[in-house]
């Protein structure tokens, strides 16, 4: 169960930055208010996103989407999940070697 809770919150701060990348919000000079991208100021994308400063506001009601710090967000969520199938690896030939005999 834990793990569809994960899948669900990355598919929702997925569709937020995606939103902003469709209306082209991705600079201050760009920036849109919510209402132009079609986004609510809540739930759990948005909510992730912006307390991570991936989105961020230029001026008060308008955002952007900080290309570079979703880039380094998704390359960090990734080497996370190499490395924790890394270990279940190594954890089950572990058990399979020294396992009940």
């Amino acid at each position: 169960m834990g793990a569809a809770i994960v899948a669900i919150v990355m598919k929702r701060e997925r569709e937020t930055a995606e939103a902003f990348e469709r209306a082209g919000a991705t600079s201050p000079e760009r920036a849109r208010s919510l209402h132009d991208i079609g986004i609510a100021p809540h739930g759990i994308g948005w909510r992730r996103l912006t307390e991570r400063a991936i989105v961020r506001e230029a001026a008060p009601a308008t955002y952007y989407l900080d290309l570079p710090s979703w880039a380094a967000a998704r390359r960090m969520r990734r080497k996370r999940g190499l490395i924790i199938i890394g270990l279940l690896i190594l954890f089950m030939g572990l058990f399979l070697a020294v396992g009940p005999h």
